[in-house]
């Protein structure tokens, strides 16, 4: 599981981020460090709501383990 946000891509700022489980990740050639990943948008039980295909940066991507919240408040936290 991957937590999408503002260091993955520009458009996930905010409260557009969001945690992601990953299916696929596309071997078309890309601009350098960027990758097209396919995969779920979860919510916050962990439950899979919409597949999506996000063109994201590699080194912005943060891995997190599913189900685990880092506070009562926000269940899947985008550092910034």
């Amino acid at each position: 599981m991957f937590t999408i946000g503002r260091r993955a891509s520009v458009q996930f700022v905010g409260e557009r981020g969001f945690p992601f489980r990953l299916v696929a990740v596309d071997q078309r050639p890309t601009s350098h460090g960027w990758v097209w990943l396919t995969g779920y948008e979860l919510n916050r039980r962990g439950e899979a709501v919409a597949k999506r295909e996000i063109f994201v940066q590699l080194s912005g991507l943060q891995y997190g383990r599913a189900g685990v919240p880092a506070n009562r408040s926000s269940r899947f936290p985008v550092r910034q």
